[in-house]
């Protein structure tokens, strides 16, 4: 995604706007840091990412969870319930 600086900005807006209007998206940065995202009113709107480890600490896994219910497991698949 491009970023322009707020002069670059303010001298070519009706250019950014333009690409925008296509689909290119841009970013805004003051001093360096970027501080606007620009994006046509058309473009759908980024989801949100799940990140992995988001309950870290907040469940516990037994420490059998990979033989839990083995037996009544088995006793299903060889007919005996």
């Amino acid at each position: 995604m491009r970023t322009v600086n707020i002069h670059e900005a303010k001298t070519h807006l009706s250019r950014l706007i333009d690409a925008a209007m296509k689909g290119e998206s841009f970013i805004i940065a003051k001093a360096g840091k970027p501080v606007v995202r620009v994006s046509p009113i058309s473009a759908p709107e980024q989801q949100h990412k799940q990140r992995l480890g988001f309950l870290a600490g907040k469940m516990q896994v037994p420490d059998d969870f990979d033989h839990m219910g083995q037996d009544e497991i088995g006793s299903l698949f060889d007919g005996q319930a």
